[in-house]
């Protein structure tokens, strides 16, 4: 795997390499290389079947991190190109037409996140929350007590515990 990553290196200026295990490696790209880098990893090392596009919010700097999970069968290795994209115009290249099944994970990625995938089939059709008005409820500003206080009314019958308290009283009835 390291020629792959000597490779994937001098072409698609890859700014850091980390190992998670023995059979998974993260590679982090600038957004206008991740299409280019994933196509490779397809067509040239064996890459050939897309395991998931997942996004971690980093609220904090301002931005998305989009990862492309990869696998090679021969190999038995996942590789995840990682890139950074703006939250306030979270917009990525699409990567349908490398994998059918790419528009999927990107129509939900537009729906729980608000990232753009233009061109990519329905996108912009509802996923999941058909009627949904409020901003897409995987950021991490979305105010999920906030929501369900307001969308979930009380019923009669129902406590609420704090976890710690209640979680001692359960566990260490006799303190």
């Amino acid at each position: 795997m390291e020629k792959i990553i000597e490779r994937l290196q001098k072409v698609f200026e890859v700014s850091e390499v980390r190992k998670q295990r023995n059979d998974l490696i993260f590679i982090t790209v600038g957004n206008e290389h991740a299409i280019p880098a994933v196509t490779h990893l397809r067509d040239f090392e064996g890459f050939s079947h897309l395991v998931m596009i997942t996004v971690a919010d980093w609220i904090e700097d301002g931005k998305f991190e989009l990862s492309y999970i990869l696998h090679n069968y021969e190999h038995h290795f996942d590789i995840a190109v990682c890139t950074f994209i703006d939250r306030d115009n979270a917009t990525m290249q699409t990567a349908h037409h490398l994998w059918a099944q790419a528009w999927t994970y990107q129509r939900e990625l537009k729906e729980m996140y608000g990232i753009d995938f233009p061109g990519s089939p329905r996108v912009d059709e509802s996923f999941l929350l058909e009627g949904w008005d409020n901003i897409p409820p995987m950021r991490r500003e979305f105010d999920t007590l906030k929501y369900s206080e307001e969308t979930y009314f009380p019923r009669p019958g129902r406590v609420n515990h704090d976890p710690a308290t209640y979680m001692k009283q359960k566990l260490y009835p006799d303190e």
